[in-house]
């Protein structure tokens, strides 16, 4: 079973480890929705994603934000899990966080947790349901 996130948790942790727990996060829930994904094709590599947000000085990150947010909204449509926003969702909001003190950014990790949660929470489901059922 995969653990849920909670915002507040991250948000904390990524400010208390002056954001070295939000590198974490990323890597964390890279590995996440490589595993959620399967073989859909938009596998990343967890270490090269933090090692290319750190050197292009978190710009990476924006990518990976969205590249994962449309990958998200694509795995909610095929396991008939609702998740409203996608990639250009989470880019804007972070791009306007930068522009408004820093709160757009806040609002898009929060939508990008609870969509991660949704898809856990199914991906549970399922995988506790397949534990229960008799091995033939």
């Amino acid at each position: 079973m995969k653990q849920q996130y909670s915002f507040v948790t991250v948000i904390l942790l990524t400010i208390v480890t002056c954001g070295i727990y939000g590198y974490y996060f990323i890597y964390k829930a890279t590995k996440d929705l490589n595993d959620l994904g399967g073989n859909d094709g938009g596998q990343m590599d967890p270490s090269m994603t933090i090692l290319l947000t750190v050197v292009t000085c978190g710009f990476y990150q924006y990518y990976w934000y969205y590249k994962q947010g449309n990958r998200m909204q694509k795995l909610g449509a095929a396991n008939e899990v609702k998740v409203d926003e996608n990639g250009s969702s989470y880019l804007i909001w972070m791009i306007l966080g930068v522009i408004v003190c820093g709160l757009g950014i806040y609002v898009a990790e929060y939508m990008f947790i609870n969509n991660l949660n949704k898809l856990i929470e199914k991906y549970n489901m399922v995988q506790m349901g397949g534990m229960n059922q008799p091995q033939m």
